[in-house]
């Protein structure tokens, strides 16, 4: 099949630090092309990957200090992507809602997968507007608050099996915090988890702008107050492994809907049980007993602290293998896109690749655009409808 996957280009694919949608669409594209087919990536000039790049930005725009405003680089790589829309079987958005106006002719042939959390109001009205456009959620619960609409599948997120190493015995005798710093990752609850199970806490975390406040006021000063607790600061892939791998538990002590949770995943690849609370997908993959615990509150997390000995870390990497691996992902997808209703319809052009006189002209021309757009993008990353 020709297939496009179409990033969002606040992270380059895959990721240099932070960033679980573009981590998950690199993993998606490389299983692609591995199978043999002809898969196209629109993503960030700095993305890697065995298929075809589309540039739609010169880097990543989160790490570029000269980009203020995201909005521009998107609407430049969907206007690409609707010239080029005869080009491919299938045309698969990570990207949230942006496009969806643009799709309705031939979203017979595409698919969108929702990475964000769905329960905020303002998105019922939009979604109900575009009920013919086809869904996937990345987790059951995550559906729940949306009104009737396409939905397709369910494809929970997938990892290669290499990229995180099992450990079956770490020296770390700590445990791990990952993710964000954010109120609704709840890292000051990861903290007094610590404390009262009387061991380290390792943090390791970005800080959003949006977050920065929420930082210097609240956890900054719990971090400074308790003595075994060490924050980190943002880490790169190869780094995830050994602070995963060592760990003796990870935290996940979250307060909101949250869609998935790849770091889940990731220490279960790692071999490393995962403690967290009952929230959002959290029931879907943690198979409690198995691959960690699933808790209500910091007693009962640090409960489930005293009860590690009793997990086996070869059963939690069990469970990673047999449930959460970028091959089933890719199979789950596949399953999907030769469902679609107009996929093998209609004369496919040949692909042609991207010239310095269209796409990478007008993304060099997006840093010179008024931001008057940069207001709607502050207030989707403050409701973050990306993850």
């Amino acid at each position: 099949m020709k297939i496009a996957q179409v990033a969002p280009l606040a992270e380059r694919c895959p990721p240099r630090l932070y960033g679980g949608t573009e981590r998950i669409v690199s993993y998606l594209t490389e299983e692609l092309v591995r199978r043999g087919h002809d898969v196209t990536l629109f993503a960030s000039g700095d993305s890697k990957t065995a298929g075809q790049l589309v540039r739609c930005s010169d880097m990543a725009l989160r790490l570029n200090p000269a980009v203020h405003d995201h909005l521009p680089y998107h609407l430049v790589m969907l206007e690409e992507i609707r010239q080029r829309a005869s080009d491919f079987d299938v045309i698969h958005f990570h990207i949230d809602l942006w496009h969806f106006p643009l799709v309705r002719s031939f979203a017979d042939r595409t698919l969108t997968t929702l990475h964000g959390r769905l329960d905020l109001p303002d998105l019922r009205p939009f979604y109900a507007a575009f009920p013919e456009i086809p869904l996937a959620s990345i987790s059951d619960s995550q559906r729940r608050p949306l009104p009737p609409v396409n939905w397709r599948g369910t494809v929970p997120h997938g990892l290669p099996r290499e990229l995180l190493p099992f450990t079956a015995e770490p020296t770390g005798g700590y445990l791990a915090f990952l993710g964000r710093i954010s109120p609704e990752k709840r890292p000051d609850r990861a903290i007094e988890i610590a404390v009262r199970a009387g061991l380290p806490l390792k943090i390791a975390a970005k800080v959003d702008e949006v977050d920065r406040a929420y930082w210097q006021d609240t956890i900054a000063p719990l971090v400074g107050r308790h003595s075994n607790v060490e924050f980190i600061g943002e880490i790169n892939e190869a780094q995830k492994a050994e602070f995963l791998g060592n760990a003796r538990a990870l935290l996940f002590p979250i307060d909101w809907p949250e869609p998935f949770g790849l770091v889940m995943i990731e220490a279960m690849a790692c071999g490393t049980p995962v403690i967290a609370y009952r929230a959002g997908s959290v029931p879907e993959v943690i198979e409690d007993g198995v691959s960690g615990f699933i808790v209500h509150n910091e007693a009962e997390a640090a409960a489930a602290v005293a009860r590690l000995p009793l997990l086996d870390r070869a059963c939690v990497r069990e469970a990673f293998e047999r449930r959460f691996t970028v091959e089933r992902m890719a199979d789950d997808y596949l399953a999907i896109y030769h469902k679609l209703p107009g996929v093998g319809l209609g004369v496919m052009r040949p692909w042609s690749p991207t010239t310095e006189s269209g796409l990478q002209v007008a993304v060099s021309e997006c840093r010179h655009i008024a931001p008057s757009v940069s207001k709607t993008v502050r207030a989707n990353r403050q409701s973050r409808q990306l993850t």
